[in-house]
């Protein structure tokens, strides 16, 4: 059997991330992209973690990572600070900067969904999350 799933999330990921930046700009938030949303919306839920704990949460590589919070420091939305606990360690935390434009980030993301979802039923997107699930245990599985 053919299958094409493996094709359909990349384009998917692709078209999406592009249409989402987009969103974003046009809605005047040009201080971080789609990839660097993803790490602000760990720290919206976690704020001042590890960037071990964010690399996990964002599935993000530790040099990608340090690469992005590079950037994103330089842009005023993060700072790394000593952690209390282990002073060789640094945590990252949120700037007022980046804590004042989540209300922003989470309506375009509800836009997001909603386009994403367009036309399925309730149930339908219950189903289809579920499988993606088992497809990403799947892969966790072997990484």
């Amino acid at each position: 059997m053919e299958t094409k799933g493996g094709y359909l999330i990349s384009r998917i990921k692709q078209t999406g991330t592009r249409i989402f930046d987009r969103m974003l700009s046009e809605s005047g938030i040009d201080e971080f992209n789609g990839a660097q949303g993803r790490i602000l919306y760990v720290l919206w839920q976690s704020d001042g973690i590890s960037i071990s704990s964010l690399s996990a949460q964002t599935s993000l590589a530790n040099t990608t990572l340090t690469s992005m919070l590079d950037r994103m420091e330089s842009s005023g939305l993060v700072v790394r600070k000593p952690d209390p606990r282990d002073r060789r360690s640094k945590l990252i935390a949120l700037t007022d900067k980046a804590k004042s434009m989540r209300s922003d980030y989470e309506r375009i993301s509800q836009q997001m969904n909603e386009r994403y979802y367009e036309g399925f039923s309730e149930s339908e997107v219950i189903q289809f999350e579920a499988y993606l699930q088992r497809v990403l245990t799947n892969l966790e599985s072997e990484d």
